[in-house]
């Protein structure tokens, strides 16, 4: 078995035999010796073989990723690379072995390479060996180990759910698994483990974590993949304020670890709070610029289309860009306004701040008392830039919350070195869906709806709120979870309330529903999102930069070629026709 690792080596070791194994990085001829820097999983160390040594046969022959054994004695280098670990030393080869030659590889193994991403997931284990990637794999590893060790010292069990399920369709697209012994029928992979963690609790489990594999079949994006993993926290006999606790901690746990930062309590917001100041129930807190509401001042206005708009029960809302009107030129704020209509906001209006007047899109329809009230209102000061959506409540906060983001981007207002967590609260209970013309639940149908809004989930569902929280970091939400339904009574006004009939619930959750009969104590939990914890932490926006084998956005897998089609056997025994 390999004993050491190259990086475990410096200055100290000078003297010392060793046998070393790894893959050649780099090999350089230069004056009769050949260098070699031989590369393992810890990092690389320069290797030096002489013109009469037996190795040097071998070693003039070496193509870059050769995998050798090599004999020899650490010595001190006299040209030292300070960018090295291993920098003070190299090793004088006495013996070779060559193990393993390799052919051209399709791209250098090395940070900065210039390979498209679809070369490098086609040939996937060699950009492994590339060391953003695979430190990336090792981060992921010990940020597993932190919450295995935080959440057991805690009493937390772990406890692993079954992969192969049954459907029960409300949220993501299932991934479906015909079955060969029941022709005709399917399981589903889990798009987490909500139903099973919570039979753990009416099995008395009390505390239970997983680090879990998710599946959803849903359109993909830099932070979403098919496959995903999910930490998973369920407890008993609690209420928010010990979940946010547990989750905190562990937060902090990480964090200091592997940043070495500390935090204060995590501030809470409310959802509607969320959505009033930063249009996004996932704000990115690390810049100012929220959204000003402007409605009151504008509500007497002459122009046309603001005035239909109010009629409509419409707002209007702005953004401040502090000191940026002079960086917007007319084809920019064009385009700002191409962008905000992603988000189906009518217009972008715009006003800009110079010589104590305002100028801009709108400035000729507003009044002298309106233009002095938005100037002390906003506290606008020179060369700052307005930029304006008159539409409904949602279409207004949306893509001002969107446009606010990318602002904070394109201006560079974030500070990359922060890390804001916030908890949002108080999510909605119900959400209403255009394609099915009818409500459906925000989070899962076991969501608990909050104790002064039981009455309402029948009546008033635009106005009920639910017991969920999300916790959010630098704009990403890293977790949803809540408090959820233990009552039957209670779960079947949520059913009713999201139009699954009786025969339906039965059909879709009727194991589940029974157990309820047993005695459920109160509980709730969180899914957290593996991934998306170490992007953060590995300052990537790519959720397949800390992936071992990402599929692409297509969902597809270019190292092997899956999905692929299976032969006509394979469909016999399952009993499927393929359209």
């Amino acid at each position: 078995m390999k004993k050491y690792m190259n990086a475990s080596f410096n200055i100290k070791n000078v003297g010392e035999e060793v046998t070393l194994y790894g893959w050649v990085q780099k090999r350089r001829d230069l004056g009769g010796l050949t260098f070699i820097d031989l590369r393992d999983r810890s990092g690389i160390i320069q290797l030096v073989v002489r013109p009469e040594d037996s190795a040097h046969k071998i070693a003039v022959t070496l193509k870059n990723e050769a995998v050798i054994k090599v004999v020899g004695t650490i010595s001190e280098r006299e040209s030292k690379n300070p960018k090295l670990p291993t920098g003070d030393i190299e090793v004088l080869v006495k013996d070779m072995e060559l193990i393993n030659n390799s052919i051209d590889i399709p791209f250098e193994i090395a940070n900065d390479t210039t390979a498209l991403e679809d070369t490098r997931l086609k040939y996937r284990y060699l950009d492994i060996r590339r060391e953003n990637i695979k430190d990336n794999l090792i981060l992921r590893h010990k940020v597993t180990m932190i919450i295995r060790q935080y959440l057991s010292e805690l009493g937390f069990i772990e406890v692993e759910t079954p992969i192969l399920c049954k459907s029960t369709p409300e949220g993501a697209r299932d991934y479906l698994v015909p079955s060969r012994i029941s022709n005709g029928k399917f399981y589903a992979l889990p798009q987490s483990p909500q139903i099973y963690k919570q039979l753990l609790m009416i099995g008395g489990m009390e505390k239970y974590f997983q680090i879990a594999r998710c599946f959803r079949d849903e359109d993909l994006r830099a932070d979403r993949q098919p496959e995903f993993t999910q930490i998973d926290i369920e407890m008993s006999f609690i209420e928010e304020e010990d979940i946010w606790n547990v989750v905190e901690e562990m937060f902090k746990e990480i964090f200091g670890q592997i940043k070495g930062v500390k935090f204060d309590k995590f501030p809470r917001l409310t959802y509607d709070e969320c959505m009033r100041r930063f249009g996004s129930d996932k704000p990115d807190t690390r810049f100012d610029m929220e959204i000003q509401d402007i409605t009151d001042i504008l509500k007497n206005t002459t122009f046309e289309i603001f005035q239909n708009i109010l009629k409509s029960e419409g707002i209007i809302n702005c953004l401040v860009v502090k000191n940026a009107a002079d960086k917007y030129s007319r084809k920019e704020l064009d385009k700002l306004n191409d962008f905000v209509k992603i988000y189906k906001a009518k217009a972008l209006s715009y006003l800009k701040y110079s010589s104590k007047e305002l100028s801009g899109s709108i400035s000729k329809v507003l009044s002298e008392e309106e233009k002095s009230s938005l100037i002390s209102h906003l506290g606008l000061e020179e060369n700052d830039l307005v930029l304006i959506v008159a539409d409904q409540y949602p279409i207004t906060k949306t893509s001002l919350g969107a446009l606010r983001c990318k602002l904070g981007k394109d201006l560079d207002l974030i500070d990359k070195d922060k890390y804001n967590f916030v908890w949002v609260t108080e999510f909605p209970m119900f959400e209403f869906s255009e394609e099915e013309n009818r409500y459906v639940a925000a989070h899962h149908p076991f969501t608990s709806p909050r104790k002064e809004d039981l009455d309402k989930l029948l009546t008033d569902k635009p106005h009920c709120y639910s017991r969920a929280y999300d916790l959010v970091l630098n704009g990403y939400e890293l977790l949803s979870g809540s408090i959820r339904i233990h009552d039957s009574e209670t779960q079947k006004k949520v059913f009713d309330a999201i139009g699954l009939t009786d025969e339906e619930a039965k059909q879709k959750f009727g194991f589940f529903l029974e157990a309820f009969k047993y005695g459920a104590p109160p509980h709730g939990g969180v899914g957290i999102g593996l991934e998306r914890i170490i992007m953060i932490l590995a300052g990537t926006e790519n959720i397949r930069d800390v992936i071992a084998f990402p599929k692409t956005a297509s969902a597809a897998c270019l190292m092997t070629e899956a999905p692929n089609v299976v032969d006509e056997k394979q469909l016999n025994e399952l009993g499927i026709k393929l359209k």
